[in-house]
């Protein structure tokens, strides 16, 4: 028996027989178009276009109508980006300038778009890169006449097997059968990647950030995929099917229990309220966040508004975006975070000069962006001041790393506020504004940004790689990203310390609130709010409602006591284990 480690991407168990999907790379040789053939050769790739838009388009219909909306807006964005004029014209005119052939001039474009993502900062903005990829080999697939072989594959299985790739598209993941597909594990890929979220959506286990599966597993091998804990059993024992077996039969019935949750309070057993909200990026997930019972929205991206579009969007824009949230969960709270993307992304609707290499603007996005360039701030603080009127909206800035910052952005939205009145344009003058935790200058120096704010919201995934310097999407670095690590924990408390010292509440909005081993730490640690994913919602709330607070208390305690990470975990797992697994019901 052997074990592979990589990262959970999506929950659940599976048992089976491997498929092995080889690694398809693209080999694109340099070839030069003679000047009567240009103009055919643009055909070519317009044509090529044309063929990749009706597939994509065919998944945005199935999975809109089989899977969710929410998810089939990935596929909207991939739509836009093959309408997007300014990238089609960049392909066309460098066929016509270099005379080179549409697959080698495409193949560079897209390398370097690619190249781009990877770089930035943000790690839901550097998984992004995966859907170019995606795009862009749907595309050269045409130019270069390949049929499409991993979805051959997976459309012929005989029977249901468990797929490993070196990485598999979110359109490959989107048009799985559910049926033949029991679970899949890759080479690369992270946990916030759009592959992530459709498999979790069509709950198909997934393990990623193996490294080499592909070249380690062989078909027809025997394996568990676990995708609670991020880990590939080859070839297992005897005595850990039984154990795997026992266990699906367990979350089969927990699953049952969880549905019974929605309506019920997040509390404990001896009364103490944690509210539960959930993460979304698009307004067409708010269907999702009520069906799961959130307690309100504590964390909503605005930056789809600004990707894949040749101008920013207005005031009027916005507002309606964020209306439509607001409205559908009235009067439940919705936490608005102001735009987290940088310079790089917005270079060319800004014309800001060309600086060569993205790493130049490294460091450089989120309030700090957003300070640089007072014009977009003021229009996005404007939208959602007048969106607060009839709703219960609340600010939140990213990457506060320091005072200045957060008094220059509430600076200007004082001036947001004064123009509104001027206007006589009504919006809620009691709006809360809050700021995330997500540096570590921000953690030491909470005290300090307490007396500016209405709460705090630790955004853990960023926090985790800056306090530990890792890159949780390279594979060199992802073994050290731990939520648990000790002085993680520390961090967490100071700030929920220094928070209710100073009268603030203090929430999570990072991935390791969705952690069930990690709930009853940081119910015992004091968090007032976590904020997950709307899915992951049902098994926090279990958790909570069968905890102890006094207990939970304790075990934070103990918990920091650990030297390290991997201590700490072992014992959270142990402790959550004792929790019943059956959910509370009402009065009992």
């Amino acid at each position: 028996m052997e074990l592979l480690k990589g990262i959970p991407a999506a929950p659940g168990i599976a048992a089976g027989k491997l498929v092995v999907l080889k690694r398809a790379d693209y080999v694109v040789h340099r070839r030069e178009i003679a000047q009567a053939d240009l103009n055919p050769e643009i055909e070519r790739f317009r044509q090529a276009l044309s063929n990749t838009h009706t597939e994509i388009q065919e998944i945005y219909n199935k999975v809109g109508s089989e899977i969710g909306d929410a998810e089939s807006q990935i596929f909207q964005a991939h739509l836009l980006l093959l309408d997007d004029q300014i990238f089609i014209e960049e392909i066309v005119g460098r066929i016509r300038q270099e005379r080179l052939s549409a697959e080698y001039v495409l193949s560079d474009v897209l390398q370097q778009y690619v190249s781009a993502f990877s770089r930035i900062d943000d790690a839901y903005l550097k998984e992004r890169a995966s859907d170019i990829d995606d795009i862009g080999k749907r595309i050269l697939r045409h130019l270069l006449g390949i049929p499409h072989h991993s979805l051959q594959n997976l459309n012929e299985l005989s029977e249901p097997s468990i797929i490993v790739a070196h990485d598999l598209t979110p359109s490959e993941t989107a048009v799985m059968d559910k049926t033949k597909v029991l679970a899949f594990a890759t080479d690369v890929g992270g946990p916030t990647s759009h592959t992530a979220i459709i498999a979790k959506s069509l709950e198909i286990p997934a393990v990623v950030g193996l490294g080499d599966a592909t070249e380690r597993l062989n078909d027809g091998a025997r394996v568990i995929v676990d995708g609670y804990k991020g880990v590939v059993y080859l070839e297992p024992d005897e005595a850990l099917s039984r154990e795997y077996k026992e266990t699906e039969k367990r979350l089969a019935k927990l699953e049952r229990g969880l549905l019974q949750l929605r309506d019920l309070p997040s509390e404990s057993l001896d009364g103490r309220c944690v509210n539960l909200s959930a993460n979304i990026e698009l307004p067409e997930e708010v269907s999702s966040v009520i069906e799961h019972g959130a307690e309100g929205i504590g964390l909503y991206r605005t930056e789809f508004l600004y990707m894949n579009r040749k101008e920013l969007p207005d005031e009027e824009e916005q507002l309606q975006c964020y209306q439509a949230v607001a409205r559908r969960l009235c009067p439940k709270p919705v936490i608005i975070r102001t735009i987290d993307l940088g310079g790089d992304k917005l270079a060319s609707l800004l014309a800001l000069p060309d600086r060569g290499d993205m790493e130049s603007y490294r460091g450089w996005r989120a309030i700090r962006f957003c300070l640089a360039h007072p014009g977009i701030f003021k229009i996005q603080l404007r939208a959602i001041l007048r969106a607060s009127v009839h709703c219960n909206i609340q600010i939140m800035y990213p990457m506060i790393s320091g005072l200045e910052e957060l008094q220059d952005a509430n600076g200007l939205l004082e001036e947001a506020k004064q123009e509104l009145r001027d206007q006589e344009i009504p919006f809620d003058e009691h709006l809360q504004v809050g700021a995330m935790i997500e540096v570590p200058s921000a953690v030491l120096a909470a005290d300090i940004l307490a007396k500016e704010v209405s709460f705090f919201s630790i955004g853990t995934n960023d926090l985790i790689q800056y306090a530990l310097a890792v890159d949780r999407l390279n594979e060199k670095t992802a073994y050290l990203y731990e939520p648990t690590h000790p002085a993680i924990l520390r961090m967490i408390q100071h700030v929920v310390k220094v928070g209710h010292e100073n009268n603030l509440w203090v929430g999570m909005c990072g991935e390791m609130a969705a952690m069930p081993a990690c709930a009853l730490l940081l119910l015992g640690l004091g968090m007032d709010e976590l904020s997950v994913s709307a899915a992951a919602l049902p098994e926090i709330k279990r958790i909570i409602r069968n905890a102890n607070y006094e207990q939970a208390k304790l075990v934070a305690e103990k918990a920091l006591s650990f030297p390290t990470g991997k201590g700490v975990l072992e014992y959270l797992q142990t402790e959550l284990k004792k929790l019943s697994p059956e959910p509370v019901e009402e009065g009992a």
